[in-house]
Order: structure tokens, then sequence, then C-alpha cells
């Protein structure tokens, strides 16, 4: 049986599992299967690799993209540059960590682009904004984080103002707020500045409407969830370990 699976934590709601299970029934592969490893730490890591010494493949989700980077004998290119890693491909005992975010947020998002959207807001600093932050620097789109606390480097949320909204057309949630089944929860940013100019790119893919995507399409924004950009890690993620 050829084994493959997700760490992070908490894991209540899995895409990773139903894609995976739905996609090795769909193609007959009557040999793969993909489990759910919640860790409630990075070290139990070791655990579960112990435990399950078939294993070929493992995503990475909150919060351990970064942590999971000291348990990687190589890693790839992109994983070096931005020191986050999703995806694990696992070979005679050894780790390999790739991140396939990148193609996934890139290929999703710059279908909704215009050529008015300039500047970007981030919300959030996490692993998955490092590599929303390597695809806008790609694309040449200047871009702020925002976070709880100011800094140097980030806006907080009460830094925001209409200005600076006006001015960052693009609006991109790296945060789990909004997620099932807290679905009255949405990033503090100040919405009544949205306009038709923005574009918010949300990484929640459940709901399918997140509170803060709501709120964007009241003002007229172009809005986008996170599920292509699930769909397309999610197959970059078997190429790799097929490869």
């Amino acid at each position: 049986m050829r084994l493959f699976g997700l760490i992070g934590y908490p894991l209540t709601h899995s895409f990773s599992r139903k894609y995976f299970s739905e996609k090795f029934e769909r193609e007959g592969l009557d040999n793969c299967a993909y489990e759910l490893y919640s860790i409630s730490s990075i070290n139990e890591l070791r655990t579960v690799l112990e435990k399950h010494p078939d294993l070929e493949g493992l995503n990475v989700t909150i919060p351990y993209k970064e942590q999971v980077l000291s348990f990687l004998d190589e890693k790839d290119e992109v994983v070096k540059k931005i020191k986050a890693c999703n995806c694990i491909q696992i070979n005679s005992g050894k780790l390999k960590g790739h991140n396939t975010d990148v193609e996934g947020f890139e290929r999703s998002f710059k279908q909704s682009l215009q050529p008015h959207h300039k500047n970007a807001l981030i919300l959030g600093t996490g692993g998955a904004a490092k590599a929303v932050e390597f695809v806008l620097k790609k694309l040449r789109i200047t871009y702020k984080y925002v976070s709880r606390k100011p800094s140097v480097h980030n806006y907080s949320y009460e830094q925001l103002t209409g200005s600076i909204m006006s001015d960052h057309t693009i609006i991109i949630n790296t945060t789990p707020l909004g997620t099932y089944p807290r679905v009255n929860e949405a990033p503090p940013v100040p919405y009544e500045s949205l306009t038709s100019r923005h574009y918010l790119f949300d990484l929640v893919y459940n709901p399918e409407k997140s509170l803060f995507l709501q709120k964007g399409e009241q003002k007229g924004a172009i809005i986008k969830n996170g599920y292509e950009m699930l769909v397309i890690q999610a197959e970059e993620s078997w190429r790799i370990w097929n490869s």
C-alpha cells in the first residue's frame, strides 16, 4: 500500500484527505491511501515517521510550514528561498521539502489580476504568507504585511486607513480567520474603504464565501477563495511524489 498524509494541528476539516481519497477512487488507485496525522507539536513528526515507515509523502499545513524545516534532509530551491514547506517527498527515509503553495497561488491568483492591481496587503505572516510574498515579488507587485502588531516591515490592523486601502487594491488573507466553523470571523480591516477596484483573495476555502469575501463582494470587489489554489497544489504534490 502506498501511503501519503497530512500533518498539522488541529485537523478538524481536511481538504487534502477528501481530495486525495476521491482522486484515488476515481483513478482506480486501490493501492494508495491518504491519512491525517494531527500532531500537537512538530516533534511528534518523528513518531509519525517511525510508526509509518512506508510513508512516501506528506503535506504540511498550519502551523508547521516553517517549523518543519529543521526535519528536512534536503530542500528544493523555493523552500530555501522562502523558508516554508508544505510538501515532503520521502525516499529511503530521507525527507525532501517542496513548496506547492507557490504554484497553486500563482496560477489561481493571476487569473483575476487587472492592470491597476499594483500594490497588495498580505494579511498574516505565517508560512502561507511566505508563498504569497514569493509570487508577488515574481509578478513585481509591491506589498506590505499586516499583522496584529506594527513593525518596520508591516502595518498593524489598527494602522490601516482609507488612504492605505485606496493605495493597495489587492488584499490577500493568509490567516485562518473565517474558516468553518468560525464563519462569523473576518480580518479587522476597514471594509468601508473597499471599492470595485479591489481584488480580495482568501486562502480560506471553507466556507466557499468567507465573511472577508462577502464584505468585499458587497463593495463590488473581485473576490476569489482558496479552493482552486488547493487543487493545483495537491496535484503538484502528487506529481512530486511520483517523480
